[in-house]
């Protein structure tokens, strides 16, 4: 539906003295109100749906002993640096699905090199490292959406 037909929709609805009117197709949800000397008129237009990615079983963790507990995990993390996701989008560990990883765990990085690609809104944006060190743990699975400041490496500095 083009903006030519949703101009013509709004105004036939404005003379037939109709109070809303609904109309929604495939990709797109029209709803306009009329009232006294006011028409309003929302528009929503649907993304096409991606395809559903495949539920993977959840890992089983080896039960807890004294030397490995989650206050010891914590502890153990706060002496790592953290690669915080600077935009929304989806996160990609590759330049292209044939192209190696840009870094694996105990690879060895340097302050400016690219360690991930996010892709917003059709953009592939390159993230580059603020710090210098060895990537210790990736924290976000390959092509998952990612959230503005969420953490996506670990990196031991020294």
């Amino acid at each position: 539906m083009d903006l030519k037909d949703i101009q013509n929709l709004i105004k036939f609805v404005s003379k037939s003295g109709v109070n809303e009117v609904k109309l929604e197709m495939e990709d797109v949800k029209i709803t306009i109100r009329t009232g006294v000397g006011k028409t309003e008129t929302t528009i929503v237009q649907q993304a096409p749906l991606a395809a559903v990615p495949t539920l993977q079983p959840p890992v089983q963790e080896p039960p807890a002993t004294e030397t490995n507990t989650g206050k010891e995990t914590a502890e153990d993390d706060s002496k790592y640096l953290v690669i915080k996701s600077p935009i929304i989008g989806t996160f990609y560990r590759r330049p292209s699905p044939d192209k190696p990883l840009f870094v694996e765990v105990g690879s060895t990085i340097n302050e400016g090199d690219t360690v991930c690609i996010i892709e917003a809104m059709k953009l592939f944006n390159e993230i580059e490292s603020e710090v210098s060190g060895k990537i210790v743990k990736v924290l976000v699975d390959d092509a998952s959406p990612v959230e503005f400041d969420q953490p996506l490496f670990l990196v031991d500095p020294s």
